[in-house]
């Protein structure tokens, strides 16, 4: 997951995540800039958060319902 402190979708997002448990990678863009980059050509987008699931497909500023559909939809959930 890429994202920033500032961006509340990010927090949510990441309380989301933390709240089920799942394992992953959190990407500061603050800390890491260059990661803008990444998550730019990823996403296509300059928005924030990017998650990117283990199959490669990504989400841009998920709702929780699309993070939990999706993770569902991998049995991560």
């Amino acid at each position: 997951m890429f994202g920033a402190e500032w961006c509340g979708d990010c927090r949510r997002t990441k309380a989301q995540l933390d709240g089920l448990g799942i394992d992953y990678q959190y990407i500061d863009l603050e800390a890491e800039p260059s990661a803008a980059d990444v998550a730019k050509d990823i996403s296509g987008r300059m928005n924030i958060p990017v998650v990117v699931y283990p199959d490669g497909s990504h989400h841009v500023e998920p709702s929780n319902a699309d993070v939990d559909s999706k993770l569902k939809a991998l049995g991560l959930v």
